[in-house]
C-alpha cells in the first residue's frame, strides 16, 4: 500500500522537480515517519519549489513564511486580538499541514525557538492556552550555506528536532536542459494536481508504525549511535533521540520498498541523513579537513552488521 502511494507521489513531484530522486525519497520518508526536514543548499537549486510540489502532490494545506530578523514569534504562532468585548485567537501560519520555513537561520533565536513546541509536540501555546496543530504536520525548513552574514546559527537543540537534513545539489547537464524545456512557457507547478489526501497520508503514517524492527536491528542502531559518541575527532555525538529518529526513518524506508520489516540496508540508507546535522566535530578536526560525512562513513564501516540466523 505504502509502496504504491510513494510511487504515485514521487512520479507526480517529478513532473516539477527534475532529478533529485534521493532527496524526494528522504523527504517523503521523513513525512511518513512523522518528522521534519532541513533542506540545505545554495540559492536557486529548487528548495522552495520542491516543498510546494510535495505539499500540492499530497493535497495538504501549505503555508510559506520568509524568516527575517524582524519576524516575531507571534507572527508564526498567532495572537489574541481584542474585539467585540473579548479576545479572539488569530491563528498564525504554523496552523497548517506543510509549513515552509524559508531561510530559517535569518530569524532571531527567539523566533526560531517558537517552532520548537510545534515541531516536538504538534501544538502551540499562546497566552497560556494550548492549541493542537492540524495533522499531518511537517516543517520543511531551508537555509543557505552561503551568505551567512546577519544570520543566526540554529542551536543543536533545534537541529535535533529535524529528522533529516538533505541537500539538493546542482542538476546534471541533461536534467538542467530538461528543466529549461519544461518551463519555457509557464511554471510546471501550475499544472500539478494532488494525487493523495490528508487522510491517506495519516493512514500511511499509521502503517509505517507497524513495520517490524528485530531486536538485532535495534541493537545495530544503538551500536551505531553509541559509536558516534566515541569516534575520533567528534566533540558531540548522537543522542538517544537520534537513535529513535534513525529507527523511524529506517521503518519508513522499509515501507517505501514494500517491506513490513527493517533490514540493515534501511538503517545504512537512513544513517547519514539522520546523523549529519547531529554530530559535531572538534575544531582541530575541522582544521585538518575532517568532515562529518567521513566520520559517519567510518562509523558505518566499524560497526558489525547483523546477519540473519539460519
Amino acid at each position: 500500500m505504502i509502496q504504491s502511494w510513494y510511487e504515485r507521489v514521487r512520479h507526480n513531484v517529478a513532473k516539477v522537480i527534475v532529478g533529485n530522486a534521493e532527496p524526494v525519497r528522504l523527504i517523503l520518508g521523513a513525512l511518513l515517519a512523522g518528522g521534519h526536514v532541513l533542506i540545505e543548499d545554495v540559492p536557486g537549486t529548487g528548495k522552495t519549489t520542491l516543498a510546494r510540489a510535495v505539499a500540492r502532490s499530497l493535497g495538504l494545506p501549505f503555508r510559506r513564511v520568509q524568516f527575517t530578523p524582524d519576524l516575531l514569534p507571534s507572527d508564526l504562532t498567532g495572537v489574541n486580538v481584542y474585539r467585540e468585548g473579548r479576545f479572539h485567537f488569530q491563528p498564525g501560519p504554523v496552523f497548517t499541514s506543510v509549513l515552509l520555513a524559508d531561510e530559517i537561520n535569518r530569524a532571531t533565536p527567539k523566533t526560531q525557538s517558537a517552532l520548537l513546541e510545534a515541531m516536538a509536540e504538534f501544538q502551540v501555546t499562546v497566552d497560556g492556552e494550548t492549541r493542537p496543530l492540524p495533522r499531518p504536520f511537517v516543517v520543511l525548513a531551508t537555509q543557505n550555506p552561503v551568505e551567512m552574514d546577519g544570520t543566526y546559527r540554529l542551536p543543536e537543540a533545534q537541529l535535533d528536532r529535524f529528522l533529516v537534513r538533505v541537500a539538493l545539489g546542482y542538476p546534471e547537464l541533461e536534467e538542467e536542459v530538461e528543466m529549461l524545456l519544461r518551463m519555457r512557457e509557464h511554471h510546471a507547478l501550475q499544472d500539478l494536481h494532488p494525487v493523495s489526501s490528508p487522510e491517506e497520508v495519516l493512514e500511511a503514517q499509521a502503517a509505517v508504525r507497524q513495520v517490524r524492527v528485530d531486536p538485532e536491528i535495534a541493537r545495530y542502531i544503538v551500536n551505531l549511535v553509541r559509536r558516534t559518541r566515541v569516534a575520533e575527532g567528534v566533540t558531540l555525538g548522537a543522542s538517544p533521540r537520534a537513535a529513535l529518529a534513525l529507527q523511524h526513518l529506517a521503518m519508513a524506508l522499509a515501507a517505501i520498498e514494500g517491506r513490513t520489516f527493517v533490514l540493515p540496508d534501511d538503517v545504512k540508507a537512513a544513517f547519514l541523513p539522520v546523523m549529519g546535522h547531529r554530530v559535531l566535530l572538534e575544531p582541530e578536526a575541522r582544521l585538518e579537513g575532517v568532515t562529518v560525512e567521513a566520520v559517519l562513513q567510518s562509523v558505518l564501516a566499524a560497526v558489525p552488521v547483523p546477519v540473519e540466523r539460519t
